[in-house]
Parts: C-alpha cells; sequence; structure tokens
C-alpha cells in the first residue's frame, strides 16, 4: 500500500478516513488488474467531486462579480474547471506518483490519455475532501489551487477558449468566419483519432487532432491562435 502521510502535508489536509483518499487515484484499468484489491475506481467519486467543485466556483464568481453577466462567468468558470487547469493542478501537487494504473497505463506517462486521468482524479479528491472533511475544506482546497488563478486567467485573457478567440479576431482582421473540415479519421471505434482542418476561406492555417471533433478542432485553433500571433 503507498504512504499518503507527505501528500496529504503537501495539501494540507489529514484525512479521517484514508480510503477516501486512496480511492480518489485508483483508475478502473488497475481494478481489472487486481480486482481484489478492496477498494473500488475513483469514477463515484469523480462524480461528486465534480459537482463540488462546480458548485463553489460558481458561488465564488456570482458573489465576487455581482456586476458581471451570466455569460462571462460562465467563460471563466470553463476556465477554472476544466481538464487542462485540473490536470495542471494534479502535477502541481505531485498525484501522479500517487496513481493506481494498470502496468500498460503506467507506461504511457507523457500523453493527453494521462493528462485526462490527471484531471480526473483531482475531481475525484476534491470529492474524497469533501466527504471527509466536509464542504469548507473542500471550498479551501479549490480556492487554493483553482480560484487562485483565476486573476491570471483574466488577465491574460485565457478564459476564451481557442475557437472563440480564433473566431473573434479572424471576423475582428479578416472579416471571415473560419471553418472546421474532417481531413481523416482513423483508429476502431472505442478509440478513434480525428484530424481536423482549421481554414479561413481557402486557406488551411492549421491542423488538429483529437480524440472527438471537438477536441481536434481546439487543438487547430490553438495552432492558428500560434501562427497567426495573436
Amino acid at each position: 500500500m503507498k504512504d499518503f502521510s507527505k501528500f496529504e502535508k503537501e495539501i494540507g489536509i489529514k484525512f479521517k478516513n484514508t480510503d477516501y483518499l486512496r480511492q480518489a487515484v485508483v483508475h478502473r484499468s488497475y481494478i481489472n488488474e487486481h480486482p481484489g484489491f478492496g477498494l473500488d475506481h475513483n469514477e463515484r467519486l469523480e462524480f461528486l467531486g465534480d459537482a463540488v467543485l462546480e458548485i463553489i466556483v460558481t458561488e465564488h464568481l456570482f458573489h465576487n462579480y455581482p456586476n458581471k453577466p451570466e455569460g462571462e462567468l460562465t467563460n471563466w468558470r470553463a476556465s477554472l474547471v476544466n481538464s487542462e487547469m485540473l490536470a495542471d493542478v494534479a502535477q502541481e501537487i505531485n498525484l501522479d506518483d500517487y496513481l493506481y494504473l494498470s502496468k500498460g497505463e503506467a507506461k504511457d506517462n507523457n500523453s493527453k490519455a494521462r493528462r485526462y486521468i490527471l484531471a480526473n482524479a483531482v475531481e475525484a479528491m476534491i470529492g474524497a475532501i469533501y466527504l471527509d472533511q466536509g464542504k469548507k475544506k473542500a471550498e479551501k482546497f479549490i480556492k487554493k489551487y483553482m480560484i487562485s488563478k483565476l486573476e491570471n486567467i483574466l488577465e491574460n485573457q485565457l478564459y476564451m477558449d481557442p475557437k472563440s478567440k480564433f473566431q473573434e479576431k479572424s471576423q475582428e482582421i479578416y472579416g471571415i468566419t473560419p471553418h472546421y473540415k474532417i481531413l481523416s479519421e482513423s483508429g476502431p471505434d472505442h478509440a478513434k483519432v480525428f484530424q481536423v482542418g482549421l481554414y479561413l476561406g481557402e486557406e488551411l492555417v492549421a491542423k488538429g487532432e483529437g480524440s472527438s471533433k471537438q477536441e481536434a478542432q481546439v487543438e487547430a485553433a490553438g495552432k492558428g491562435i500560434e501562427k497567426k500571433k495573436w
């Protein structure tokens, strides 16, 4: 069994029931290889943590920005709870060192899939903190590691997702609305990879790949922003 005492010191929370914390970092793949592990995978905790994270961030934005419209607050919230932000938080607190993964998943340590696993584990951990310590401790954790990043997000306009930013800039500069085309699909149905092209008129600006069309479009838009230096 892994020792979580160093991790508890890192996040400043001493769990009453460490099984909650341990379960938060158990990936489904590990249970498939170790059916007698004694704890379930973290997906139910992730489901709970996702809801806790959303309500705490929403309450903070609602009370602290009374003059901002709903649409703007929605964008800000999305920037604080998206999988990229959560994966960054996971790396900040060294959560990767504590994951229970299958041998195959453990080898794949620099992929998008691993960042997705880390993001889900952070949500599961929020669920674990909520169950073990209550809402106030969960709120303290979320404020320390997520909400604290809001100032930087607002200063650098990181709250606008790449697709929206690219569209706004292309309309402003060129008077053109960008469009996306699927260039290729590969892989089995359960693990598809889409390649998408981002176009301004007939010009292919950038290509993106992802496990969904949306993910591929976001990557293409991000590359397009870099290419255009927007």
